[in-house]
């Protein structure tokens, strides 16, 4: 996997910490790629937002705790980058909603993570959401 940092969306942490995901031991490995090479993981408060809703719907209380508290604990640990949207966050990503007024579905949370991602020069993003690919900024989808 070649990559100088990626973004984690919603379906990537989902996937990842819900183990009856049909995708879970893929992106197990991805993380594992990812740890190994030292690669950057980046997201946002507002994808953790979408996260802790769907994992304590999906998992039992208790994994899903631990789990998020696992992220928790990597980002003060510096192995995951979690962005707070802020006021001119917000902004850029309404003027990316009006621009992509052709694109209904693609989500408000995607457009702040869009935001962050050309802020920061992230191209690759783990998602199963063609919404990354559909706005023509330049995004890749891992896996």
């Amino acid at each position: 996997m070649k990559t100088r940092s990626i973004f984690v969306d919603t379906w990537g942490w989902v996937a990842y910490g819900h183990r009856r995901d049909q995708y879970h031991a893929a992106v197990v490995k991805v993380f594992q790629d990812l740890r190994s090479s030292n690669i950057p993981v980046h997201t946002s408060d507002y994808v953790l937002d979408e996260v802790i809703t769907l994992l304590f719907k999906r998992e039992v209380f208790a994994e899903a705790k631990i789990f998020l508290e696992g992220i928790f604990a990597a980002a003060e640990l510096g192995q995951v980058q979690i962005h707070r949207i802020t006021s001119d966050h917000f902004a850029e990503a309404w003027r990316l909603r009006k621009q992509f007024q052709d694109k209904p579905l693609v989500s408000f949370t995607d457009l702040t993570s869009m935001v962050i991602m050309r802020k920061y020069n992230i191209q690759d993003v783990l998602t199963q959401d063609d919404h990354f690919l559909q706005v023509n900024l330049g995004f890749f989808k891992i896996p």
